[in-house]
């Protein structure tokens, strides 16, 4: 009769028609021949059921994160976060528009804001990120300008910029305005427009621009042709080079690296270009991030080549020891993602890139 009571409310517990008196460990307390020793395998809820004869009902699946589940999100919203607002572009071509319609009025006798004038850098070549640095132009300058600086006899190329600077001053006097090297920075507080007084060349795409170190002299540049090959390097490597680029740059001013972003930009073109990630989405930039590390790493003291003109431009190795550190806190974060330890790898790509790379995701 023990066995048959058994019974009877193991059915009523596993078809709902349980005693309204009894509870989970009552059922179990009624004898121990439905419940094993402790040290016995349990017996498989399907197998009581089927003994009852009531129909097998397989149980629901379980359901496992996939590793790297956070690193597609994370690194897509990273990029987003990055662009410039509409309210920022805006901004920087009202600047731009001002420094330009000064010039006009200056050299051209014109009153025109984009006249003689085009952006160069991060604005021309689409990888700007917030919050803006400064907005570089090019200004060119009528021809008879650079023949009546051929009469000076000493640095023209100082003698150029201090002019740029004092025509600029009659229109922002009460803004900070000074030569640097080969441009005229406008300090507008949050960000400069650097405008690089330029010469056009008879051969297209050609300019030239001051160089005022070591008594002066001109330098030709070819910035379209640096435009020409990062649209070719970015097209040929599924979008992945302006993306790598500006998240690095949020990594230089996040640790404040001592590497030129032009020099990222070439090195950045030059790695994916070998990368065995290079066509793949936002999923593999943790690795993309992580190898380009290591990468640069390994370029310290070496030298890139200026698209266009050839010229031959030396890293240094000022900037080595963020790399390694960037490095190690990169494949720890790698190592957190595969385990799908969300916010761990948050924290460690956080000390990298800052705060515009989600923690959580």
């Amino acid at each position: 009769m023990v066995e048959d009571t058994n019974l009877s409310a193991l059915m009523q517990a596993l078809t709902g028609d349980r005693p309204a008196t009894s509870s989970l460990n009552s059922l179990f307390s009624l004898g121990m021949g439905l419940r094993p020793p402790a040290s016995a395998n349990p017996v498989p809820l399907n197998s009581l059921i089927a003994l009852s004869g009531l129909p097998v009902i397989p149980p629901p699946p379980m359901y496992r994160l996939p590793n790297w589940a956070a690193v597609r999100q994370r690194f897509e919203q990273f990029h987003r976060n990055l662009a410039l607002t509409p309210l920022q572009q805006r901004d920087g071509f009202a600047k731009r528009a001002g420094v330009v319609n000064c010039l006009n009025r200056a050299y051209c006798g014109t009153a025109s804001d984009t006249d003689h004038s085009f952006f160069v850098g991060s604005w021309s070549k689409d990888t700007a990120i917030r919050p803006p640095r400064d907005v570089d132009v090019y200004f060119l300058l009528p021809v008879h300008v650079y023949y009546r600086l051929q009469t000076y006899t000493c640095n023209r190329q100082s003698a150029l910029l201090q002019e740029v600077k004092a025509r600029l001053a009659q229109t922002y006097w009460n803004t900070d305005i000074s030569g640097d090297g080969q441009v005229v920075v406008v300090n507008f507080g949050g960000y400069s427009v650097e405008v690089v007084p330029a010469f056009q060349l008879a051969t297209p795409g050609r300019y030239w621009i001051c160089d005022t170190h070591n008594g002066g002299s001109y330098k030709e540049t070819a910035p379209w042709a640096e435009v020409s090959a990062l649209d070719a390097a970015d097209k040929a490597n599924a979008q992945n080079v302006r993306r790598l680029v500006r998240m690095l740059k949020a990594w230089q001013a996040n640790c404040a690296v001592p590497i030129k972003s032009f020099h990222l930009e070439l090195l950045v073109a030059e790695f994916i270009a070998q990368s065995q990630w290079r066509l793949y989405d936002w999923f593999y930039f943790d690795w993309i991030v992580r190898d380009f590390f290591a990468f640069l790493y390994h370029r310290a003291n070496g030298f890139v080549f200026v698209p266009g003109t050839c010229e031959v431009m030396m890293l240094g190795n000022d900037w080595q020891s963020k790399v390694e550190s960037a490095y190690r806190r990169a494949a720890k974060a790698c190592e957190y993602e595969y385990r799908n330890r969300v916010t761990d790898a948050g924290d460690e790509w956080q000390k990298i890139f800052g705060v515009d790379v989600p923690r959580v995701v």
